[in-house]
């Protein structure tokens, strides 16, 4: 986690010990994950072993691989929902397929599987299953990788990829075809920067609203890490809107400011939990997915003595595991 995002890992810092753990096993999963698809050979293979990987996962018997062990540990403790480990691992395979976005309702269907379905699966760990909670915790996830891609504008394009809106690329005058051949800044590009940054603001602004919904040891580090994206934002704007020469970076004394302020959020929200906000309509079905408690047929649907008889069987299962690849 501290190589793979600083940002993730210096608001994790400020998460309860009893999430910190499920937190991170989640972020190693996601992490590993992204990176045997995207830097694979064959992306659709890796897709379909990660399925089978996922299938062990919840079935209890999960492959001789630490990452796996830890999801698993994570998926029956916490009653996580198939359906938002299937849609990330389907949003990190759009990745290597031919796939345009032409509006920001296409590029929030991709920010919900990769990154709403990491806030869903945040607030499943937290203990929080509310509807409202957890569209606010999507819009998070949503919001941040808007704003990963405002940054990540001109190394996405020296990569073959565009992730800007391309209606809104083609209302600014830009042809989209020649520019990805020799992607420059341009006033143009920028002011679709900067309207990819306003779409991630009205998120951020939403999201707000959920922190207050959070147990109140968990708001610190939701609010940090709210705070610190947001200001890449920021930073973004503070250099031209340029995405496309340089990759825009929060300070670590500006961090350090960011993760101060955001551990008041404990004693104050930041915005009150019970406003009035529609779902976005790219998350609902995550949201749907998680806010239902249908009992299943795995360990997760036990009792809490049946839950920790079949983590000791896990681990038991484990260890002649470790014997035998020895």
């Amino acid at each position: 986690m501290r190589g793979g995002s600083k940002t993730f890992f210096a608001a994790s810092r400020l998460l309860p010990v009893r999430v910190r753990a499920p937190a991170c096993a989640l972020y190693a999963f996601c992490r590993l994950a992204d990176d045997e698809i995207d830097l694979g050979d064959d992306p659709a293979a890796a897709v379909q072993q990660l399925h089978r990987r996922l299938d062990a996962v919840y079935d209890g018997r999960p492959q001789a691989i630490d990452v796996d062990r830890a999801l698993a540990s994570v998926v029956h403790r916490f009653d996580m929902p198939r359906e938002l480990l299937d849609a990330l691992v389907d949003g990190f395979y759009w990745d290597t397929t031919p796939r345009t976005y032409e509006t920001l309702d296409d590029l929030q269907a991709y920010g919900a599987r990769v990154a709403g379905t990491v806030g869903a699966m945040m607030a499943v760990v937290m203990g929080v299953r509310g509807e409202a909670a957890l569209a606010r915790a999507c819009d998070l996830g949503v919001a941040m990788q808007l704003t990963n891609i405002a940054r990540d504008v001109g190394e996405d394009a020296r990569n073959g990829r565009l992730y800007l809106p391309r209606q809104w690329l083609r209302e600014a005058g830009v042809d989209v075809a020649a520019w990805l051949q020799n992607p420059a800044f341009t006033p143009a590009i920028g002011g679709v920067v900067q309207r990819l940054l306003g779409a991630a603001d009205v998120l951020y602004a939403q999201a707000d609203h959920g922190i207050a919904a959070l147990p109140r040891d968990c708001r610190p580090a939701i609010h940090a890490a709210r705070l610190v994206y947001a200001e890449i934002g920021r930073e973004i704007e503070r250099h031209g809107l340029d995405s496309i020469g340089r990759r825009a970076v929060v300070s670590r004394q500006r961090k350090l400011a960011l993760l101060a302020r955001a551990s008041g959020a404990a004693v104050m929200s930041p915005a009150s939990g019970r406003a009035r906000l529609s779902v976005l309509p790219a998350v609902q079905f995550l949201v749907d997915a998680a806010a239902t408690a249908a009992p299943s047929s795995g360990p997760a649907s036990r009792s809490f003595d049946d839950r920790i008889g079949w983590v000791i069987g896990l681990t038991e299962r484990q260890a002649r595991q470790q014997g035998a690849f020895r």
